[in-house]
């Protein structure tokens, strides 16, 4: 008896971490991961931005090959990238909340303190760009139900993604492309990072897989019309 119990304790455990750790999982929030759709389309977006280094250089490969992309930017690195950001939206690009703070303990925050956060990130995006932000998506990929009564409170489109390449772990780039292609299907959504070093290199090495497979790169918002997905 002690150990089927422990079994179905382990068990409920288990589903909440996953419900919690996997942002695909909708058990708490609705997340925009994929677009349902045989039009063989991919959007890209940055995290963890704005970079004074690395941020440009992805700019210039974006400009150079005529891309769009959205940038999810921590609110606590705006002030003194003030120019960057406002280039981000000059060269067509769009951007999104991934918090102020995007500290490791942000998922445990109470509900005041984690709308606190956002709301300061939503200000300094807006203070820059004198547009409004619609677009949020968790630090850590984390859901739960305190972030789904502050999104519910603040009226965000919670943005996920269905090819996390885990490039911030600096694997080697021919390993990062051979899980974007295994992963790789219409309507996807593409999670790089633009501070990490040598990101504009494997944004080069992504376009050029994406051009290969026959795959046309669209903005967020265009992948966001017509039918939604989970």
């Amino acid at each position: 008896m002690h150990i089927i119990f422990l079994a179905i304790i382990i068990s409920i455990l288990a589903f909440f971490v996953y419900a919690s750790a996997n942002i695909r999982s909708g058990v708490y929030l609705h997340v925009f991961c994929r677009k349902k759709t045989k039009e063989k389309i991919i959007a890209l977006t940055f995290d963890d931005g704005p970079d004074q280094i690395q941020t440009p250089k992805v700019l210039d490969v974006l400009r150079e090959r005529q891309i769009p992309a959205c940038f999810f930017c921590i609110g606590n690195k705006i002030k003194g990238n003030e120019k960057l950001l406002r280039q981000i939206i000059d060269e067509g690009h769009c951007i999104g909340n991934h918090s102020f703070s995007h500290s490791v303990c942000f998922p445990l925050y109470g509900y005041r303190r984690m709308q606190r956060d956002l709301t300061a990130c939503q200000q300094e995006l807006e203070r820059v760009t004198g547009m409004p932000v619609q677009w949020f998506r968790p630090p850590f990929g984390v859901t739960n139900p305190t972030l789904a009564q502050t999104i519910h409170r603040l009226e965000y489109t919670t943005i996920g993604w269905n090819i996390r390449t885990l490039d911030t772990l600096q694997p080697a780039s021919e390993k990062i492309i051979r899980r974007i292609k295994k992963r790789l299907a219409p309507g996807s959504i593409l999670l790089l990072h633009d501070h990490i070093a040598n990101s504009d290199q494997l944004l080069i090495q992504i376009l050029n897989l994406l051009a290969k497979e026959g795959y046309t790169v669209v903005s967020l918002d265009t992948l966001l019309q017509e039918t939604p997905a989970g």
